[in-house]
């Protein structure tokens, strides 16, 4: 489980990318993130595996809080958490073998990291990945030759590699075509599925995040203006999203995140407040 509480990040220009965000994430579910454009999406993932440093708030990850967390003990909490990168995140000269086993260079030593060095066990773990991925054929091509597409199923391979507690997933889609966006979308929902990971995605496809997701989670301006079942992502809930426009008195489904006031709280259907 991971449990993220008032998450905020104000950069040294005085920005702030989060005003206290809270989300968890549990079981085998898939969570989309969704908003506009500087909403403060990547910043959230990259604050949950101490990528970004928060300036507040916590992360807990199966009970162990991350954020206080340094040196060789957040190596080990980042072994936990597969990450998949946008731009994928590569090492071009190497193959896609190397690549991939890279997701366990957390568990071996510096001399045999440098050595490409790996246990048998992990080797042969490696190639049934790739072959799950769609990559079979592909071990010992280098990274720099692969399409998109590829190179997104190598990014997911490693991370599978690394035996992970949750994936943390930074806009998976941005780079590719339609087809492979949902290709890759069906790979990562199906590991979620098989492998009983969850695992949160930072995308900005609006379709893409109300079909494959089981939770869709919306910010604003550093904040959680919603989350509900994808079926709740209506028009008014759109439109506080992506265009600040006010609820109206009644909207919303029942019980869900639809306005967020202060950092902490947020506004329901009933107008009440609640600890989000």
């Amino acid at each position: 489980m991971l449990s993220v509480t008032d998450l905020q990040k104000t950069y040294s220009s005085g920005d702030e990318a989060l005003k206290g965000v809270s989300l968890d994430v549990t079981g085998n579910e898939t969570v989309s993130m969704i908003g506009p454009s500087g909403a403060g999406k990547s910043t959230f993932i990259r604050c949950v595996n101490r990528l970004t440093e928060p300036t507040g708030g916590s992360v807990e990850l199966d009970g162990l809080e991350i954020t206080g967390l340094s040196g060789g003990e957040l190596r080990d909490a980042r072994r936990d958490m597969g990450m998949i990168f946008q731009e994928y995140n590569l090492i071009e000269r190497l193959t896609v073998m190397e690549n991939v086993l890279s997701g366990r260079l957390g568990y071996v030593s510096t001399w045999d990291a440098f050595r490409r060095k790996f246990a048998g066990d992990d080797i042969a773990r490696a190639y049934e990945v790739l072959d799950r991925v769609g990559l079979k054929g592909h071990e010992d091509n280098r990274a720099d030759e692969l399409s998109g597409g590829q190179r997104q199923r190598v990014g997911i391979a490693r991370a599978i590699l690394q035996r992970p507690k949750i994936l943390l997933v930074d806009e998976p889609t941005s780079s590719l075509d339609p087809e492979t966006s949902r290709a890759v979308m069906d790979l990562l929902t199906e590991i979620a599925a098989e492998d009983d990971i969850p695992v949160l995605i930072n995308i900005h496809e609006v379709d893409l995040a109300v079909e494959y997701a089981d939770r869709v989670v919306g910010l604003r301006d550093g904040q959680k203006v919603f989350e509900g079942d994808p079926p709740d992502l209506d028009e008014t809930a759109k439109g506080q999203i992506y265009r600040g426009e006010e609820i109206p008195e009644g909207a919303g489904p029942a019980g869900k995140v639809v306005a967020a006031d202060a950092p902490g709280e947020a506004v329901t259907e009933e107008g009440d407040l609640r600890s989000t």
